[in-house]
């Protein structure tokens, strides 16, 4: 998301990196900004979102199921 108004960002490279600096796995957002990774072990991971200024945050996956996550991101000018 992006900007005051949070609007969703598309076609962002988002990144999961585990603690060892190991790319995970790697998604592109859509249209609506979404994103998703699957069969997470639990851990510490980084999520880098790249496209727009890089931004990396620290995440930790605790069991299974469907969490959600947003990373902020912003135009140069913001």
């Amino acid at each position: 998301r992006a900007g005051a108004d949070r609007r969703p960002l598309p076609d962002a490279r988002v990144t999961l990196v585990d603690a060892a600096g190991n790319v995970v796995a790697t998604s592109t957002t859509g249209e609506d900004g979404a994103y998703a990774f699957t069969d997470l072990d639990s851990g510490d991971y980084s999520v880098i979102a790249s496209g727009y200024p890089p931004v990396a945050n620290a995440l930790n996956v605790d069991g299974s199921g469907v969490d959600g996550y947003d990373i902020e991101l912003h135009h140069p000018d913001e």
